[in-house]
C-alpha cells in the first residue's frame, strides 16, 4: 500500500468514526436526560428517620444517574401543608411526595389501606402483600387520581400513644379528644373518643394546651424527640390501629411515565432501599429510646384485653360499613384479609414460636 492510499483510507475512517460519534451522542443524551424534581414530605426534618427516607431516595437517584436526575427534598409545610402532599403531586405543584396514604381518607376510605388499618397487617406482612400484588391494587386505585406510588418506609408496630390520664376501661376513653390518623379515628369514635387529625409539628402544643387529651404518633424514638412525656405521662401499647404502617413515595403519574425506563427503575430501587432502611433504623433505635422515656417519667402500660376486644369489634363493624359504600375499599380490604389468614398461620408456626422462646431466654438473663 503506498502512502497516498494509506492516508486516504485513514481520513475516510476518521470521518466515519466522527459521524458515528455524532449519531451516538444524541441517543445517549436522550436516554439519560438532565431532570430536576421537587419532593414535598409530610414530615418535619426533625423526625430524622422518616424524613431521611426522602433524602435517601434523592441521594440514591443522584448517585445512580451521575447527577443527571436530581430530587430536591422539602420538609412538611415548606411548599404545601403536610396533609396536602399527595394533592400537590396530583395537581402538578411538585413531581413527588413522601407521605402516608391514610392522610387522604377524606377523599376515599380506600386510601387507608395503603398505610395501615386497625388490626391489619404487621410490617413484614405489609411488605409481603405489597410485593405480591397488593401495591398493584393500590396503584390501580390511584391511577384515576393521577398518582403512582411505591412503598418507601415502614415504622413497624407503633405505640398506643400518650394519655394525660390513666386508661383502665372503655369508659375511661369516652369524651377524650385524641390526635389519631387514618381509619382508627372512625373506630375510636365508636368507643367514645373524638378524633383529631393534626400534623406532627402541631401535636405537642395541642397536648400541652389541653386542646387534645391524648395523642399517638409513631414510637419511642420519634416520641422522645417530640417531647410528649413532658405533657402526658401515660404511655400505652400496642397501637392496634397501626401494626405495620407504610409510607409511600407518591409520583405524578404522567411525570413518572415520562421518565426513561432506566430512571423509573432507579427510582423503584431507591424507594425499595429506603423502605427497608426505615424499618431497620426504627428496630435499631426504639428500644434504647423506650428506656430513656421510662427514665424520664413515662408510665408504660398495656391496653387492657377489654379495650382491645371492644375496639376490634368496632373495627370490624367499620369495615363492613365501608365495604358496602366503597367498591375500591372492599376490593383492597378483601385482598388483605385473604392474605392475612395464611400469613398469620406461617407467623405462628415460625416467627412467633421462635421469638417466644428467645424472649424466655432474655428474661432468664442467658442472652
Amino acid at each position: 500500500m503506498d502512502r497516498r492510499h494509506f492516508f486516504k483510507q485513514a481520513a475516510t475512517a476518521g470521518v466515519g468514526a466522527a459521524a458515528a460519534t455524532a449519531l451516538a451522542a444524541p441517543a445517549v443524551a436522550q436516554e439519560s436526560p438532565r431532570i430536576s424534581w421537587r419532593l414535598t414530605s409530610s414530615f418535619p426534618k426533625s423526625l430524622d428517620i422518616i424524613f431521611n427516607a426522602a433524602n435517601q431516595i434523592a441521594d440514591s437517584v443522584k448517585n445512580a444517574t451521575d447527577g443527571k436526575f436530581t430530587i430536591q427534598t422539602f420538609g412538611a409545610g415548606e411548599i404545601v401543608p403536610p396533609l396536602q402532599a399527595a394533592d400537590a403531586v396530583a395537581n402538578g405543584t411538585v413531581e413527588m411526595a413522601h407521605t402516608c396514604s391514610y392522610y387522604y381518607i377524606g377523599q376515599d376510605p380506600a386510601f387507608a389501606l395503603g398505610t395501615a388499618i386497625p388490626f391489619g397487617l404487621n410490617a413484614r406482612m405489609t411488605n409481603a402483600w405489597f410485593a405480591n400484588g397488593g401495591n398493584d391494587l393500590i396503584n390501580e386505585f390511584l391511577a384515576p387520581r393521577k398518582l403512582y406510588a411505591l412503598p418507601a418506609g415502614n415504622s413497624g408496630t407503633q405505640m398506643g400513644g400518650w394519655f394525660r390520664k390513666e386508661i383502665n376501661t372503655v369508659e375511661d376513653l369516652k369524651g377524650l379528644k385524641m390526635r389519631i390518623a387514618g381509619l382508627a379515628g372512625q373506630v375510636m369514635q365508636k368507643v367514645g373518643i373524638t378524633p383529631q387529625q393534626i400534623a406532627a409539628g402541631d401535636v405537642y402544643a395541642a397536648l400541652e394546651k389541653g386542646t387534645i387529651d391524648a395523642t399517638e404518633f409513631v414510637g419511642p424514638y420519634d416520641d422522645q424527640k417530640l417531647g410528649f412525656v413532658k405533657v402526658a405521662k401515660y404511655y400505652y401499647y400496642p397501637a392496634w390501629w397501626e401494626g405495620g404502617p407504610a409510607m409511600h413515595a407518591f409520583f405524578n403519574l404522567e411525570k413518572f411515565k415520562g421518565l426513561p425506563k432506566s430512571y423509573q427503575q432507579i427510582l423503584t430501587d431507591a424507594c425499595a432501599a429506603a423502605n427497608m432502611s426505615m424499618l431497620a433504623n426504627y428496630d435499631a433505635h426504639n428500644a434504647t429510646a423506650l428506656k430513656k422515656l421510662v427514665a424520664e417519667g413515662a408510665v408504660l402500660k398495656p391496653f387492657s384485653r377489654e379495650i382491645m376486644d371492644v375496639c376490634f369489634k368496632a373495627a370490624m363493624e367499620t369495615y363492613a360499613d365501608l365495604s358496602a359504600k366503597s367498591p375500591a375499599f372492599k376490593k383492597i380490604y378483601d385482598s388483605q384479609q385473604a392474605f392475612k389468614k395464611d400469613a398469620y398461620l406461617w407467623a405462628q408456626i415460625a416467627e412467633y414460636s421462635y421469638d417466644t422462646y428467645m424472649m424466655t431466654q432474655q428474661r432468664a438473663g442467658t442472652l
